[in-house]
């Protein structure tokens, strides 16, 4: 179930036909980030940290087997010692939950809820992945189509501003 968000009347019914009328393709995917399952977690790690990212997709001839993020450091690789030159194969997430360049906005926010996801491969009909999806693509989707509605919104619901800062 999507978030409540309270906007007006006129503004959530666009917000909603907008979601599962738009797909994926409208968004600005990077090119994905990926190492083999046999990549030692250190160069793996490393990879993420020059590319700035906290996720790497994982992938054997092309094909997608695994994602690995910054969750699955800090609840697999952390706690149980596991040494750095291990292959990431043994602390991924395997067989990640994707969604396809053609799914729309809409049903991509579901997904990523249901499953408590940040980010989400998008493959392609072979299975190939073509991008990541996270969370900030889907926050510039809203400000991009809604800009008012979302700029204009207090930092809290039913927040009301007391005196101005610096007056």
């Amino acid at each position: 179930m999507l978030p409540i968000i309270h906007f007006s009347g006129e503004t959530i019914l666009g917000l909603r036909a907008s979601l599962w009328k738009d797909d994926l393709s409208r968004l600005e995917l990077k090119p994905p980030l990926s190492v083999s399952s046999h990549t030692p977690l250190r160069v793996t790690l490393e990879t993420m940290q020059k590319a700035g990212t906290g996720h790497i997709l994982v992938c054997d001839d092309g094909k997608l087997v695994g994602i690995f993020t910054e969750r699955d450091l800090v609840k697999r690789v952390l706690p149980s010692g596991v040494s750095l030159d291990e292959p990431v194969a043994g602390c991924m997430t395997t067989r990640p939950t994707t969604i396809r360049r053609s799914d729309s906005v809409g049903w991509a926010i579901r997904t990523m809820h249901d499953g408590h996801y940040r980010h989400m491969p998008v493959v392609d009909d072979d299975g190939r992945p073509i991008g990541v999806l996270s969370v900030k693509h889907i926050v510039h989707y809203l400000v991009e189509h809604f800009p008012s509605a979302v700029y204009n919104l207090p930092p809290e619901p039913g927040q009301v501003g007391g005196t101005r800062e610096g007056a």
